[in-house]
């Protein structure tokens, strides 16, 4: 159960199946956690005494929340040394003020499907603006419903959600049998040059990062594509049903019919005016987390990729010292 009774469950991705599911009142609260065993500790510090202050969004319906599944994240973020603050308002000047990052993962609409914005016009042309200005921007979406809800913000920098789920019958994670269990490497040439991906020296190279059921993201030429998919991903669309009984309202997603996501990525970077902006289709590669009924891992702490390296990255060109 996260952020007021908001509550995320993935499932393994099945061909035209029911494989998403969001409940808004009492259900399983077992089916993720954050892994109290996760490393968070920073070798090399980025910031000891100018510490950049982080602004983490929780006023937007947010499934991912600081003291949620987002808790590795923040605790790892701040031994690096930055100042991190959750945020509770709407999106004004004033609470933008003195702020260097503004993270915001998985935003939801306040509709019944959760697929309306989440932001009003007036906070995503002040966002757009505080960038252009210097600030910096970490959105973090996923699968649907979210891509719908971030979308008024992101095409302030110029990048589409697809909306809906992609998956690659080549580039996955073999191990896990699960198609929207994704690898981006060195190897596959899925992965760009760029300084988040190179890192401040030899030791913080991002070999290899695996993405957890998310969507796609387009962008204008102006944006680099961190994590390109390949020629095999496809994109499925969603239809969203709302179903109320038993107390509960229950989000049932199903995905359709497999068009190409060539030419599509699942995270992007982007300069605009003196600001930076990273956005992510996918939002658990940024986590830690443990199925509640396994215990398997997924996020930065499963073994052999570099998500935890990527995560600090991202904060270190957002925060302009790569």
């Amino acid at each position: 159960m996260l952020n007021g009774g908001v509550f995320l469950r993935k499932a393994k991705i099945m061909s035209g199946a029911i494989i998403f599911c969001l409940l808004l009142s009492a259900c399983d609260q077992g089916r993720q956690k954050a892994d109290p065993n996760f490393d968070v500790s920073v070798k090399n510090t980025a910031y000891r005494d100018q510490k950049p202050k982080v602004l983490f969004d929780e006023a937007h319906r947010n499934i991912h929340t600081m003291d949620g599944l987002y808790q590795p994240f923040s605790k790892l973020i701040s031994n690096d040394g930055y100042d991190v603050l959750p945020n509770e308002e709407q999106f004004v000047p004033t609470v933008l003020d003195g702020i260097d990052i503004l993270v915001i993962a998985n935003a939801l609409g306040a509709n019944d499907a959760n697929d309306q914005s989440a932001f009003t016009d007036e906070e995503c042309e002040i966002v757009r603006n505080w960038v252009w200005e210097g600030g910096s921007l970490l959105l973090i979406t996923d699968h649907a419903p979210t891509g719908s809800a971030a979308q008024n913000l992101a095409s302030r920098f110029d990048v589409e959600m697809s909306k809906g789920l992609v998956e690659d019958s080549v580039n996955y994670d073999e191990g896990s049998g699960d198609t929207s269990q994704l690898f981006f490497t060195r190897e596959n040439n899925l992965m760009a040059e760029h300084p988040i991906l190179k890192g401040r020296d030899a030791t913080e190279t991002v070999h290899s990062v695996m993405t957890f059921t998310g969507q796609s993201l387009s962008c204008s030429t102006d944006c680099v594509m961190l994590l390109r998919l390949g020629d095999s991903a496809m994109n499925r669309p969603a239809d969203i049903v709302v179903d109320k009984s038993g107390g509960d309202t229950r989000v049932l997603i199903t995905y359709g019919e497999a068009s190409s996501a060539q030419g599509y990525a699942q995270a992007v970077a982007i300069e605009h005016g003196k600001g930076r902006v990273v956005i992510l289709g996918e939002a658990a590669m940024l986590t830690a987390q443990l199925d509640g009924k396994t215990g398997k891992p997924f996020g930065m702490n499963v073994p052999g990729i570099d998500n935890k390296q990527f995560a600090l990255n991202i904060m270190h060109w957002l925060s302009g010292i790569l």
